[in-house]
């Protein structure tokens, strides 16, 4: 019941910048964490970046400062602002939300994942 779009991909040099965008529809209501996760070539899908509804952010280690993920509320759309890319930073960014709903008198989590965006950085 949650759709999530990303968008925002593309090609980049090493060092410059790129912004994603994941617009969430649907049954948005009860979304209390939202993430980027990417798929690098040659490793496991991983994460790069989360947000809690209350703002509370976290990065991976790799990310060291030079991303960002944000969140427009008016937009149900979550940000990821990156900046100082590396050619190691290539690969399919996925968006990821966390949406918790009452089920009979109990509370169950589900996941919800965007389609993902390419991102390539070249050097």
């Amino acid at each position: 019941q949650v759709q999530l779009v990303e968008s925002g991909g593309g090609l980049a040099q090493a060092g410059g910048s790129l912004r994603l965008s994941c617009a969430a529809s649907g049954s948005i209501f009860g979304i209390n964490d939202m993430a980027w996760h990417r798929q690098v070539p040659g490793k496991q899908r991983e994460l790069v970046a989360t947000r809690t509804a209350a703002g509370i952010t976290n990065y991976a280690d790799f990310v060291e400062g030079r991303f960002t993920i944000s969140k427009d509320h008016a937009k149900n759309t979550v940000y990821l602002q990156m900046n100082s890319l590396k050619p190691e930073d290539t690969g399919v960014y996925y968006c990821y939300a966390k949406r918790d709903v009452l089920q009979w008198g109990k509370t169950v989590t589900h996941d919800y994942w965007g389609q993902g965006t390419q991102v390539t950085v070249s050097s």
